[in-house]
């Protein structure tokens, strides 16, 4: 089986585009050298819960998951529902970055446990800036748990 390196932050974005601003503001800020991008909630749930192209990856949780609402195949919603369904996810930070302002969208997030739920903004400074604050506050501000089982 493949090894896989441990990734501080699991991104969860169907758009290359938004894929791309992220990955280069958090890198940029110094806040990620370890990142896995992958295209919707089902890649994601495959990687946090070791199936499939993953199973071979250490038992090494992220340190934050940023995740997109609307995306193809599994929505964030049904990923978010099972990540914090499950004793072994739970506890990972889930940060809800998506262009929804939506109440329903908001509310649903926190009912099922995001940490947090940030609107994209539309223009490139702005998103970078957003990412940027975003991570820091996660990962180098906020304290969790030294074990994450």
């Amino acid at each position: 089986m493949e090894q896989f390196e441990a990734v501080e932050i699991l991104l969860v974005e169907d758009s290359p585009r938004d894929a791309e601003l992220t990955m280069r503001a958090l890198t940029k800020g110094g806040l990620a050298n370890r990142m896995l991008w992958v295209k919707d909630g089902e890649q994601a749930l495959d990687y946090l819960f070791r199936r499939g192209d993953y199973a071979g990856r250490s038992d090494a949780h992220p340190r934050l998951v940023l995740l997109d609402l609307k995306m193809p195949r599994v929505d964030g919603i049904e990923a978010l529902k099972a990540v914090k369904g499950d004793v072994r996810t739970r506890r990972i930070p889930v940060v809800i970055m998506t262009s929804s302002q939506e109440e329903s969208d908001v509310a649903r997030s926190y009912e099922l446990g995001a940490n947090s739920y940030v609107v994209k903004p539309l223009d490139f400074a702005s998103v970078a800036e957003v990412v940027r604050q975003a991570g820091y506050y996660w990962l180098a501000i906020n304290r969790t748990p030294a074990s994450r089982q």
